[in-house]
C-alpha cells in the first residue's frame, strides 16, 4: 500500500521533469539553428548576388537586341568598330572621335551609352561631371555586357566624384538614388554597388 501511495505521489511530477528536459532540449536546437544561420549568411548573400548579376546579364543582352530592331547590320557592326577603336585608349584623340560619331549619328545605341560613361571615367574636370550626367540623362538605360548598367553606375561614380569635392549633399542624393532605384545594380565584377557605400554616406 505505502508503494502504491509512493508511486501516485511522483506520477504527476513525471510529465513535468520530461517538460523540462524538452525545454532545455527546444533551447538548445534554435542555438544551434541561429549558429548555422549566421554561418550560412555569407554563403547565401553571396549566391544571391551571383543571381542577380545574372539577371543583370540577361537584361544586358535583352537591351543590346533592341538595338537590332532598329539599327541596320551595317550600322550595328560600325557601332561596335568604334566603341572598340576608343576602348584601345579612351585618353586618345581617336577615341573622341569615335565618342563624337556614336553621339551624333547614334546617339539611342547601347554601345554609345557605354562609351559615354568610359570616356568619363577616363577624362577629369568639368567635362567628367558632363558625361557623367550625360550618361544618367541620356544614357541610363544601357547596358554593358557583364550586366552594368550606366545610369546606375555613373550616379555611383559621379556621387564619388562630388564627395571627393566635398559636395556632400550632391553626394549623398545620387547615393540615395542608387539606393531606391537601383538595388540590384551590379558592377564589373558582379558586386553591387550598394555595397560600394558602406561608410562614405553621411
Amino acid at each position: 500500500m505505502k508503494s502504491v501511495l509512493i508511486a501516485l505521489v511522483l506520477l504527476p511530477l513525471a510529465p513535468r521533469a520530461d517538460e523540462g528536459i524538452l525545454s532545455q532540449r527546444i533551447i538548445a536546437l534554435e542555438k544551434r539553428v541561429a549558429e548555422l544561420e549566421k554561418k550560412l549568411a555569407p554563403v547565401l548573400e553571396e549566391e544571391r548576388v551571383k543571381q542577380i548579376a545574372e539577371a543583370r546579364k540577361r537584361r544586358a543582352r535583352e537591351r543590346m537586341l533592341l538595338d537590332a530592331e532598329h539599327l541596320s547590320r551595317l550600322d550595328l557592326n560600325l557601332i561596335e568598330k568604334a566603341y572598340q577603336t576608343a576602348n584601345r585608349d579612351w585618353k586618345a584623340e581617336e577615341a573622341k572621335k569615335a565618342l563624337a560619331l556614336l553621339t551624333e549619328k547614334y546617339p539611342a545605341a547601347n554601345r554609345t551609352g557605354c562609351a559615354v560613361l568610359a570616356m568619363a571615367q577616363a577624362s577629369e574636370g568639368d567635362e567628367q561631371i558632363k558625361l557623367l550626367r550625360d550618361a544618367i540623362e541620356k544614357h541610363g538605360g544601357c547596358y554593358y555586357l557583364n550586366g552594368v548598367n550606366v545610369g546606375a553606375y555613373a550616379r555611383l561614380y559621379l556621387g564619388m566624384r562630388y564627395k571627393r569635392d566635398g559636395k556632400d549633399a550632391e553626394a549623398n542624393k545620387l547615393f540615395a538614388e542608387l539606393r531606391a532605384d537601383f538595388p540590384d545594380a551590379v558592377d564589373h565584377t558582379g558586386q553591387l554597388l550598394t555595397a560600394h557605400l558602406t561608410g562614405i554616406e553621411e
